[in-house]
């Protein structure tokens, strides 16, 4: 099983971070050793100073793969969830800085919080899913995979020229503004539309 992740696919968030927009999708990987379930605690590591959450909407892939079209990309993922993608913001920085890969920000361990999978069949319209994060009761982020600048099915279709896909794979498809710095204490709860599947602390 493998952690396949977008960035920079929400225009807002391209601009909170002066990014320009990819003309392509932005992919990286993440071991299983990074995945962190919903109602397990987040500790903060002691390797960087900034450690930002990231709220994605997460697709887990139910099907073999390979050279996936477009057209038929929606036969590959059965199920949806929050997730949040934890970044070493200083340190991705630092490493782009230096023309250095950034995955080391990215991939460690306890970076990929997922939560509960809810079927994708519970959605009237499976490409415009509303999913939140709220932080100790307060909204903090809020977005709409309508919004992503490369659908689902197009992450799908391009991640499947270069790797196979393989059931239970998850593809977390990017993070719209409101990125900020986790602190202890904090209490994190994400939702697909009005319906909790993430709950867990900042340790």
């Amino acid at each position: 099983m493998k952690i396949i992740a977008a960035g920079m696919n929400y225009a807002s968030h391209n601009q909170e971070l002066s990014n320009e927009a990819p003309q392509q999708p932005v992919i990286f990987l993440k071991p299983d050793s990074a995945i962190l379930r919903s109602g397990k605690p987040f500790f903060i590591p002691d390797f960087a100073n900034r450690f930002d959450y990231e709220t994605e909407l997460v697709v887990r892939i139910c099907r073999l793969g390979k050279n996936i079209s477009t057209r038929f990309a929606y036969r590959y993922y059965d199920a949806y969830t929050v997730g949040i993608d934890f970044t070493a913001r200083d340190l991705q920085n630092q490493l782009r800085k230096q023309g250095f890969p950034w995955e080391l920000s990215k991939a460690f361990d306890g970076s990929a919080v997922i939560g509960d999978f809810v079927p994708k069949t519970r959605f009237h319209d499976a490409q415009n899913v509303r999913f939140h994060l709220n932080i100790d009761g307060q909204e903090a982020q809020r977005g709409n995979c309508i919004d992503m600048l490369f659908s689902i099915d197009e992450l799908i279709a391009y991640v499947s020229r270069f790797m196979t896909l393989k059931t239970g794979d998850l593809l977390f498809t990017g993070t719209p503004a409101g990125v900020g710095p986790a602190q202890i204490g904090q209490h994190l709860q994400g939702y697909l539309e009005d319906e909790k599947v993430l709950d867990f602390y900042v340790r």
